[in-house]
Parts: structure tokens; sequence; C-alpha cells
């Protein structure tokens, strides 16, 4: 797609008003970059916007509006956001038509085949995004990197990784240990890429200072996490109220994913998993992505492929019977 560019001054140029409508870190042209598709050049009052034509458009008109409001008092982030929303993103032209790519300082990260590049792309554009499929296909790695390179970007202050606090036959009560120790053995495929993507020590720093939050399901109740990128690991086992309460979390300047496989529903006999019930309802919502993997997107051993692939058939097979 042809780029174009926008190139114009803003006045008055002071200090305090570039700053107020910056942000800290530059986090609201950052922010604007990510909606819109688009690069934001600036020194000074001097401003030139790189990109699609009608995002170009959008992204110059919002930046001088943002300017406007700045001469008179601090923006924020909430503010940004809701501008951006006004600015009818979803009428836009498709802005990223290429293979996207995550650039972190410790790795370059891309999609392995089609249902994953299109995961990483509904990442990079819509606040709330369902990843539905069998293990193997990707999800949570993904759906890390994703995490770690809007840290990096200053496009988020923190990372928040939950996960209910059901397993397989297991209970947590019964579990040595104190909450954190019970469920972190459950997060370890979130900590492997974190560790990977980041470095042992960097996630332990981040940890310590909260950047990095582990937080079982449960925790959720009653916060709104702003300027977040949150991950919900193994959601097929949430119930309809626990996926309700989370999704309703997500605060401004956030993004959100959420991660599981609904033919692997722990939850007791006849209850309703809270993921399958949300991707109905949701599927169709400005805002909300869903990428649906199969077992041809499995990225592990072959055999785990063909595993997946004699299950899903048995499981097409009892729904005939069943229908019969």
């Amino acid at each position: 797609m042809s780029q174009n560019r926008a190139d114009f001054t803003l006045e008055p140029g002071d200090a305090e008003t570039l700053s107020r409508l910056s942000g800290p870190l530059d986090a609201h042209l950052r922010l604007i970059e990510g909606r819109l598709g688009v690069h934001v050049h600036n020194r000074g009052p001097r401003f030139n916007v790189t990109g699609p034509e009608a995002a170009v458009r959008a992204a110059a008109s919002l930046i001088q509006e943002l300017h406007r409001m700045a001469q008179d008092e601090p923006v924020s982030l909430e503010q940004v956001h809701t501008a951006l929303q006004a600015a009818h993103i979803a009428d836009l032209p498709d802005q990223e038509p290429r293979e996207p790519v995550l650039r972190l300082r410790r790795a370059v990260i891309r999609g392995r085949g089609p249902r994953q590049i299109q995961y990483l792309r509904a990442i990079a554009h819509a606040d709330l995004n369902f990843g539905i499929g069998p293990a193997g296909t990707g999800k949570t790695y993904l759906a890390v990197a994703a995490a770690v390179a809007a840290l990096e970007q200053d496009r988020v202050r923190r990372l928040v990784l939950v996960r209910p606090a059901v397993e397989a036959g297991e209970r947590l009560g019964f579990l040595p240990g104190d909450l954190a120790q019970k469920i972190d053995p459950y997060l370890r495929p979130m900590y492997d890429a974190l560790y990977e993507l980041l470095g042992f020590d960097q996630v332990a720093r981040l940890m310590e200072r909260q950047v990095i939050e582990v937080a079982p399901l449960a925790y959720m109740r009653g916060r709104t996490l702003n300027e977040s990128f949150i991950i919900l690991d193994e959601a097929q086992n949430t119930t309809v109220e626990q996926m309700k309460m989370f999704l309703t979390r997500i605060g401004f300047g956030s993004s959100a994913v959420v991660n599981g496989d609904v033919t692997q529903v722990d939850l007791p006999r006849g209850q309703l998993s809270g993921l399958r019930h949300a991707a109905k309802i949701l599927d169709g919502v400005e805002g909300v992505s869903i990428t649906r993997f199969k077992a041809e997107d499995v990225v592990r051993h072959p055999l785990v492929q063909r595993i997946v692939e004699a299950y899903e058939a048995q499981g097409e097979t009892r729904g005939t019977q069943r229908d019969a």
C-alpha cells in the first residue's frame, strides 16, 4: 500500500502545551500510532505523519484537536482513547495488509501461517481479542510477545497475566503453599514466554516493581485495569459470570487477549464455559476480534497435530450420532 505524508506545524508551540499533547514518554502519540497504523514524528511543534492516506488524515486531524485541548488543560490517556473512538477508526481501510512483525529487544516475532498472522494483526488493532483453538497453536506465546512489545514501546504501563484457578481434577486448596505458589505452576506457559522474551532477571525486576502482575481470576473482581495489557489464559475454565466480570475490568488504554481451548473444559459437568458463551455473543461486536485456530495450525511435534485431528474427528462423529 502506498504511503502518504502530512506535514504541519502546531501553534502555539510552547514546550508545556506540546508536553501535554504528547503525554508521558510520548504515550499519547504511541497510542495514536498503534491504533491508526501510522508513524508520527515531531521536532518541537513541527510534525509529520506517514501511513495510508485515510489514516494519515485521521491522525493529523486528531493531533491538531488534542493540541487545542492541551492549550487549556493536561490531556489524559482516557481523552486520547475517547478521541480515537470518535475518529471512526473502524471505517478506515485495512491499515496493515502486510505481515505483522513484533520487534522486541531480544527477538523478532512473526506469525507462522495465516491464522497466526491474522491473530497478531487482530491484537494490533482490536482492544479485545479471543484466541480459540487447540494446544500448540501459539496462542499464549504470541499474546505474551504482543504484550512485551506493547510494554517496550511504552504503549502500556503494565502486564497483567490472569488464569482461572481450575485444573483438571485438582483443587488448589489441597496444594501446598500460599496462593501465589499454588497458581504459579498453572501459569508456566506464560512465564516461559516471558523468560524467553525478556530474560529471567528482567522478569524478576518487573514483577518486583509490579509492572508484571500475576493473579488468579477471582482477584480481578472490583478492579479497573487502565493502560494495561491483560492476558486471560485457559479461559475455557471460566464460568459465564466470571468471564463477564473479567471483560468488564478492561479500562482506558488497555488491550485484552483471552485464550483457551473449548474442547478441554475442566468445569463441573453441565456447566457452560464462559469462553464458549462469550465467543458466541460477542462475535461481530465492534472492537472485538475472534481468531479460531485449527489442528493444521499446531506448531509443535507433528504427532500433536495428528492427535488433535483424531480427537476432532471423534468429536464430530459423536455429534453426528447425537443428532441422528
